[in-house]
């Protein structure tokens, strides 16, 4: 069944009236959809890789998801897993095998068969060429990956040697999108060249990093997922990428008729959008807020109790109000509203006089200068951070304003996204900045587990361990939302997330540009987009 292009932008009403600047767009009110034309689409960064598997950043996801497609999709509204490349699943009653049985006829963009040797040939390959380090998202997401079954030509078994619920939902991200033979056996180097193969709307005709990047139509295209408009190709011909970071030569662009539509459309970039015919739309992401992650190898902030305090300390609204307007949320716990499992906790609430009783039972003095110290040493720590969100820098050094007012120093350290994330994965940084986008709350698996990518490199916490183990040993939705708000409380209680605020997606698009869609994890699906 198809949705109503009415409603496309829409989560739930609640969310749409707190979060959304932009609206979900009427076929009716344009006429029905045209097939053809380019779209002209500015990125605020440059992607990171061209391939899915690899890929992390919004930026990189809006270029690479239109040329994969996964097993299963979700639905924005509802959150639920719904067929796309597989027409059903099982799940066993342990969560260790799924069996998926594909929809017959789909092929790569080079011919071949997405097939069940496909299933296995993707999964393998994240999990044993990739690995970790290169795919960081989709490895996690394989956790305990025991291997695939070819049952028959159309059904793969994908088994793990301990339970793993979440991943029904993992595959219905790019990160394990299925990709053809051809590129799964290249290195994880050679697969960021902009060549690789996937079975989606879209191939890659030109792929200049750092500079541009080309979509073209794929034709034949006729295995799209239930959550999209509409049946057989997509309507655009072509999709152009090019990289402009500045935001006001981002709009100027918009409103001048070089570009069609643009990311990271500021606060102060609608009047300018909204006069020239345009609009911002805009949607919450799920999965982890922006905050910071704490190395709590580090002196300062391996004491908890300094990582404790850090969070009434900080005023989110004012974040909101200050730097980014209505259209963002402050966030109000270690998920984001929008995720699925989220729940509000007490603690992440702006109380300056419970931070700096916090710190003075921990004995940490004023010093001359008002920051705080303790054995000679002084309360200060780096966050390591890049521009990936337009809004970075101007909320961390209003956050530092309101630190230093409850004794704590904080150094702000702005550096690429590169070398953000290469700091990220040597442990090479007290604090990091940043978000994780996933309509599931194992995000906090992936992200804090020691088994996982282990942000904060801690040790041992044996009740938050248990937690995020157990959550993936039930396949009922209510017990594991259950098991799930404990998860989110006790990485709050330990400081290994200091929230900040909620990214929210804001897409400035010109007047000629209709259905613009966001899909589950609030990232672009282009399938249904067309031109007037």
């Amino acid at each position: 069944m198809k949705r109503s292009a009415s409603v496309v932008l829409a989560v739930s009403a609640t969310t749409l009236v707190a979060a959304c600047g932009g609206s979900a767009e009427s076929t009716s009110q344009y006429g029905e959809p045209q097939a053809g034309g380019t779209l002209r689409y500015a990125l605020s960064q440059a992607p990171t890789c061209s391939d899915p598997a690899q890929g992390g950043t919004n930026q990189t996801i809006y270029v690479s998801r239109q040329v994969v497609d996964s097993l299963t999709d979700q639905d924005p509204e509802t959150g639920e897993i719904t067929p796309w490349l597989a027409e059903s699943w099982e799940v066993s009653s342990d969560a260790t095998q799924f069996t998926f049985v594909l929809k017959d006829g789909v092929t790569f963009s080079d011919g071949t068969p997405v097939d069940a040797e496909a299933v296995k040939a993707t999964f393998d390959s994240v999990v044993n060429v990739l690995g970790a380090p290169k795919a960081q998202l989709g490895a996690s997401y394989l956790s305990g990956y025991a291997g695939t079954t070819v049952v028959d030509p159309l059904t793969a078994r994908v088994q793990f040697d301990a339970p793993n619920a979440q991943f029904l939902q993992a595959t219905s991200t790019p990160q394990l999108g299925l990709l053809a033979k051809a590129t799964t056996d290249k290195p994880a180097e050679e697969r960021c060249l902009g060549d690789n193969i996937g079975s989606g709307p879209f191939v890659y005709e030109s792929y200049q990093q750092d500079k541009a990047i080309t979509l073209k139509k794929r034709s034949g295209y006729a295995w799209g997922s239930g959550v999209f408009s509409h049946d057989g190709e997509a309507y655009l011909d072509a999709i152009e990428f090019t990289i402009v970071p500045e935001s006001g030569v981002r709009t100027g662009s918009l409103a001048s008729d070089q570009l069609d539509a643009i990311s990271d459309a500021l606060p102060q970039d609608a009047p300018q959008i909204e006069a020239s015919g345009g609009r911002v739309l805009t949607t919450s992401n799920p999965g982890t807020p922006f905050g910071f992650t704490p190395n709590i190898t580090r002196p300062v902030l391996g004491d908890v109790e300094v990582r404790r305090a850090l969070i009434p300390a900080l005023n989110r609204q004012e974040l909101v109000d200050t730097v980014l307007g209505p259209d963002f949320l402050p966030a109000t716990g270690t998920l984001a509203s929008k995720t699925p499992q989220y729940v509000k906790l007490d603690d992440v609430t702006y109380d300056p006089d419970r931070s700096r009783d916090i710190l003075d039972a921990a004995g940490w003095v004023p010093g001359a200068d008002g920051i705080r110290e303790k054995d000679g040493r002084r309360l200060s720590f780096s966050v390591t951070f890049s521009a990936v969100f337009a809004g970075n820098q101007a909320i961390l050094e209003l956050v530092q304003q309101q630190l230093a007012d409850v004794g704590v120093e904080l150094v702000l350290d702005l550096v690429s996204t590169p070398e953000a994330l290469a700091r990220q994965a040597s442990g090479d940084f007290d604090s990091t900045y940043g978000n994780s986008t996933r309509a599931d709350g194992d995000i906090l698996r992936t992200s804090y587990a020691l088994d996982g990518r282990n942000n904060n490199r801690r040790g041992p916490i044996p009740e938050l361990d248990d937690v995020l183990a157990r959550q993936l040993s039930t396949t009922d939705p209510a017990e594991r939302k259950e098991i799930l708000a404990d998860a989110q409380q006790l990485v709050s209680s330990n400081g290994l997330l200091i929230p900040t605020i909620e990214l929210s997606q804001a897409i400035g698009a010109g007047p000629r540009v209709h259905d613009l869609e966001f899909e589950a994890s609030a990232r672009l699906q282009f399938f249904d987009t067309w031109v007037g």
